[in-house]
């Protein structure tokens, strides 16, 4: 007799526990999305950001380009320095 009870209380309980639970992760779920908007950046600050974002990068730019032209100056250099060296260890000859 006890036994089949069991089924229909168990039945009659899932109700109430089905609905307390969807209140509760209802609640929650408002709760969370309210947390990430108050965090989020306002639209002129991200705005702000991007466009330093982007001075950024094009600073980056001219500075490789400004470290390629130097390599390229100190190449040069040094290769004139060889072929000076090469001029004056050569017997016989002149320079222009």
């Amino acid at each position: 007799m006890i036994s089949e009870l069991w089924i229909p209380l168990a039945g009659i309980a899932m109700i109430p526990t089905t609905v307390i639970g969807s209140i509760v992760a209802v609640s929650w779920a408002r709760r969370a999305k309210a947390e990430a908007a108050a965090t989020r950046l306002p639209s002129d600050l991200t705005m702000r950001l991007e466009r330093m974002e982007q001075g950024i990068d094009s600073i980056a730019v001219e500075v490789e380009r400004i470290s390629e032209a130097q390599r390229f100056t100190s190449k040069l250099l040094a290769g004139r320095t060889e072929s000076a060296e090469l001029q004056q260890s050569t017997p016989g000859r002149q320079d222009r």
